[in-house]
């Protein structure tokens, strides 16, 4: 329903503005003389998630911390109304505006689920169909906490993915700076010791010379030619992104998988234990998964279940143990439980493999340097031995 934006008086004559809902100028206009204001201007909306900013990014963290105060607040008694304006004063920029049009929509009838659907890069759809089936069943509190700590648990684990990555990145573009900047400027007035002299140079400088006079010569050439691999990466990701995620499904060390599958397991664990039919459930973790391939395996089952197949025997593709577990959590009627048990362990399983490759990662980094640079002091060192072969 399209929201409006009033200012006029009150009985009072103060001036006075808000939001309402309604279906038209004519119905909002209506609305506003029926809570006694006399309406002065009436303009309709643009959802917020239309209004488009440099700095308009939402960290998952801060919406967990919101949405854990908010259920404290509604345990305490505080009404909802007066709980949301209590949030809005203590946030800041993008967040304030976000809290103050949600309590202006409640204060206009707006369901707390509706509020937030209009704004929904903030809010994501699970959160919102998880909102409307704690109001319909009359445990709001629950759920907010219960999405406090799902938020919690999903921003957690991509920060552990980010802080993982951070060393080795770093590491890996320092040395391509550094080999860059030596086969650039270093070696070629080094070798050029060696092109002034008629002997004859071993193989390994002459390698030596041709890769640093390519790298002088040819460096724009090959950042071009970087920039094209990753232009034409982002094209295909783009028009064929199935075939990427299923290339990625194929990672031999196991950890995407294992990441997709703890994806799969919180997230449906999570709205099945809110209360979301099984069918919403499976049609938003098919989002949630973060792999094409995979999304299209669980709506492919989505179907199946909706003419009355077992979601286990529906999922094709997935790992047999992962299937028989949720055969026994459909068998005894404990498959939310059963799934968000399995998602600990996964997650458990995903932090030590990733932890692992990042151990690796790092070693093979400094030996991949460390043969970089033996390969320049060999290239540089067996001519001048031959050198002093001749002149003794």
């Amino acid at each position: 329903m399209p929201v409006f934006k009033y200012k006029g008086y009150d009985p009072g004559g103060a001036a006075t503005e808000g939001v309402i809902e309604a279906d038209g100028q004519r119905d909002a206009a209506l609305k506003i003389k029926a809570k006694g204001v006399f309406p002065k201007e009436i303009s309709e909306e643009a959802p917020s998630y239309k209004k488009r900013g440099l700095f308009n990014q939402f960290s998952p963290f801060i919406l967990a911390g919101i949405t854990r105060r908010l259920s404290t607040l509604m345990s305490a008694g505080v009404p909802l109304i007066e709980a949301m304006s209590a949030l809005s004063s203590e946030q800041k920029g993008i967040w304030k505006g976000v809290m103050i049009d949600i309590k202006d929509r409640l204060a206009g009838g707006a369901t707390l689920a509706r509020a937030m659907q209009a704004h929904p890069s903030v809010f994501p759809e699970f959160y919102t169909g998880m909102i409307a089936a704690g109001e319909s069943g009359g445990a709001l509190t629950d759920v907010l906490m219960k999405l406090a700590d799902f938020l919690e648990t999903e921003a957690n684990i991509k920060s552990k993915v980010s802080t993982a990555l951070i060393y080795p990145v770093f590491m890996a573009c320092v040395s391509v700076f550094i080999v860059m900047f030596l086969f650039t400027f270093v070696i070629p007035k080094i070798t050029k010791i060696f092109e002034d002299t008629s002997a004859s140079l071993p193989f390994i400088t002459v390698v030596l010379i041709w890769t640093s006079s390519a790298f002088k010569n040819f460096w724009w050439l090959m950042l071009a030619a970087v920039a094209g691999c990753i232009a034409l990466y982002r094209r295909i990701k783009r028009t064929r992104k199935e075939l990427i995620d299923s290339i990625l499904l194929k990672d031999p060390t196991g950890i995407l998988m294992g990441l997709y599958m703890l994806r799969f397991t919180m997230t449906m664990g999570f709205l099945l234990s809110g209360g979301l039919p099984i069918l919403k459930a499976m049609q938003l973790t098919a989002k949630a998964t973060g792999n094409v391939v995979l999304e299209n395996k669980i709506m492919s089952a989505q179907n199946h279940v909706s003419q009355g197949a077992r979601l286990s025997a529906g999922l094709e593709g997935f790992p047999p143990t992962l299937l028989q577990i949720i055969s026994t959590g459909e068998q005894t009627g404990r498959l939310a439980e059963v799934l968000k048990k399995t998602a600990d362990s996964y997650e458990a399983e995903f932090e030590r493999k990733l932890q692992g490759a990042i151990a690796l990662l790092e070693p093979v980094l400094i030996l991949t340097m460390g043969l970089v640079v033996g390969f320049i002091v060999a290239a540089v060192l067996l001519p001048i031995f031959e050198l002093n072969q001749v002149m003794k």
